[in-house]
């Protein structure tokens, strides 16, 4: 197990999901101070989001991870306004949030051709700065990946997410019979036959202590955040990490999982969720499915099975629970179909609520240029 383990860290690093790099906006040019030139002003440095682009091909290319602007042009005869500084753009992957060094968000790339100013150039010389030039911003920046998808799967490892991708999805993960199979997370596209598209993240498997960024950690929950729902998948037969650590039937794996979740970021449970128990295939399957429904129903009666520190404040409730099997193909059709109409009815819960919101915003906005005219009325009249 140990070996494995180690297997683990080494394969993850190949794949990048946060990178530090040194921006600096470009210098501004000299003025002309007998004629009165201004220079330009120097180049800005922008974060232009790309679709194929990964963050490790960004630390590749830039293997020094400095990024400079050009310089402003200085005012000359020929040319008393300088000309502006080259912009300097950086191609980054969808999905990334631009934090400074004191932690602070300036903004997120979500999707293709999404831009963010992370540096701006310096103003040229003129005659409120003595005709000298000044600097451009510097600054170090770190951008963080969280992939973007519409269903991500949530599951201790071997639970069998990967194949379950592979089914569902025309994604090809790696798919091995041992725990961490998942060393990076993998995204699949399910296409329907009116040729709609919902796309799936199979994320690195959790395991117990994530939240304290015990094995994947937080490598893992935090591509969670940027999914619209989850889907817990959790093996009939029950889960055992190895011979050192205790063994969890289905319903406590689910348990598990929910406070994993709930210890790293509350919100993450207010999330629509669905749940496939998998490997229906296995001898005695049925009937362990029926145990695990019964339990579902009336998760209070046993919560007795696990510490008091590992029971969530709240329980999660599925808007579907669909038996299945990655092997023989068993509820995968349905499991689409269930995937399918739960973002329908978040999509169109979202619509409502925005519509309501425009009402509400146009009700208000009648009733103040209502009272307005009405109110210079009865200062007039009086």
């Amino acid at each position: 197990m140990v070996r494995c383990s180690c297997v683990l860290f080494r394969k993850y690093g190949n794949f990048i999901d946060n990178l530090r790099v040194f921006v600096k906006g470009g210098s501004g040019g000299m003025g002309y101070p007998r004629l009165g030139g201004e220079g330009g002003k120097g180049g800005d440095v922008w974060l232009v989001a790309e679709k194929k682009m990964t963050l490790k091909q960004l630390k590749d290319k830039y293997p020094q991870k400095r990024f400079v602007a050009g310089g402003g042009a200085n005012s000359r005869v020929s040319a008393l306004k300088g000309s502006k500084g080259k912009d300097y753009d950086i191609p980054v992957p969808v999905g990334i949030s631009v934090i400074d060094e004191n932690g602070k968000v300036m903004g997120e790339l979500n999707k293709e051709k999404d831009r963010i100013l992370v540096a701006e150039g310096g103003l040229g010389g003129t005659l409120f700065t003595n005709f000298l030039p000044l600097k451009g911003q510097k600054r170090v920046i770190h951008l963080d990946l969280k992939l973007i998808a519409d269903v991500g799967l949530v599951g201790f490892p071997n639970a069998g997410k990967s194949s379950l991708l592979s089914q569902v999805s025309h994604a090809k993960p790696v798919i091995a019979d041992y725990a961490f199979t998942t060393l990076k997370p993998e995204l699949g596209k399910i296409i329907y036959n009116d040729f709609k598209q919902i796309s799936v993240a199979d994320l690195p498997g959790l395991i117990e202590g994530a939240h304290m960024n015990k094995g994947m950690g937080h490598k893992f929950l935090k591509h969670i955040e940027r999914t619209k729902q989850l889907l817990f998948v959790v093996d009939i037969s029950g889960f055992q990490l190895s011979s050192q650590t205790q063994y969890r039937t289905a319903f406590e794996t689910i348990i598990l999982l929910t406070k994993e979740l709930e210890l790293y970021k509350e919100e993450l449970q207010t999330k629509p969720a669905l749940l496939a128990v998998n490997k229906m295939d296995l001898p005695d399957a049925p009937n362990k499915f029926q145990e695990l429904m019964n339990q579902l129903q009336n998760p209070k009666d046993f919560l007795h099975l696990l510490a008091k520190n590992m029971i969530p404040e709240r329980t999660m409730e599925f808007q579907h629970i669909i038996p299945v099997s990655a092997i023989t193909g068993e509820g995968i059709e349905e499991l689409k179909n269930c995937i399918r109409k739960s973002l329908d009815e978040q999509a169109n819960q979202e619509n409502d609520a925005y519509h309501k919101k425009q009402l509400l915003n146009l009700r208000i906005s009648d009733i103040v240029s209502y009272s307005e005219p009405s109110s210079h009325h009865a200062s007039t009249g009086s």
